[in-house]
Formats: C-alpha cells, structure tokens, sequence
C-alpha cells in the first residue's frame, strides 16, 4: 500500500533552518511528480512546493520561493524540502502528497517557528 512518512520537523529559531524529508513506498516514485503541502492552526492546508518526477521543474508557492528548496532522489524513494530564514508564519504542519489515482498523504511532521 501508498506510505508516505514525514520526518526532520521540530523547533527552530526565526531565521533558522530545518530540512523536512518523506519517505514514499508503495508506488513508483520515480514517475510520480511530488508535492509538500502545510496547515497552521486555523488555517486551510496549501500547497508549499511541487516537483517533478526527474526533478526537472520545481515550483514554489510566492510565500516561500527563494528560501524553500525542494528536491528529491530516487533512488532513495525520498522527497526534502529544506527550507531556510524561516519565519513566525511558517510554523505549521507540513505534509507530503503522491497525486497517483487518488491523493495520498503522510501522517506530517511538526514545524515550530519561534524565539
């Protein structure tokens, strides 16, 4: 069956680094674009970050382009965003999605943006 498992979440200063990764199983990662997706409290889930199968083409929601990467390695079934000069408003739930013949997500890892 799909998994997908989040991990790297945690506390972390304002300014501050974090590297999210997920690992995927029960599919063909190497043919399945990736996404990460996050939720803060009292918000609606949005989408972060989209890649590619190859890793070819990235795309970035405007509220984190230029300080979130995401990338990926396939032989390792594993997606990461590393996201970098992190603020207040990134602390959210972050979560992985396969678009395959539904949507499947993780369980998401806690990020905590605070001083």
């Amino acid at each position: 069956q799909v998994q997908l498992v989040e991990s790297g979440g945690g506390l972390v200063q304002p300014g501050g680094s974090l590297r999210l990764s997920c690992a995927a199983s029960g599919f063909t990662f190497s043919s399945s674009a990736m996404r990460w997706y996050r939720q803060a409290p009292g918000k609606e889930r949005e989408w972060v970050a989209l890649i590619t199968s190859t890793g070819a083409v990235t795309n970035y929601a405007d509220s984190v382009k230029g300080r979130f990467t995401i990338s990926r390695d396939n032989a390792k079934n594993t997606v990461y965003l590393q996201m970098n000069s992190l603020k207040l408003d990134a602390t959210a739930v972050y979560y992985c999605n396969a678009l395959l013949w539904k949507a499947y997500w993780g369980q998401g890892t806690q990020v905590t943006v605070s001083s």
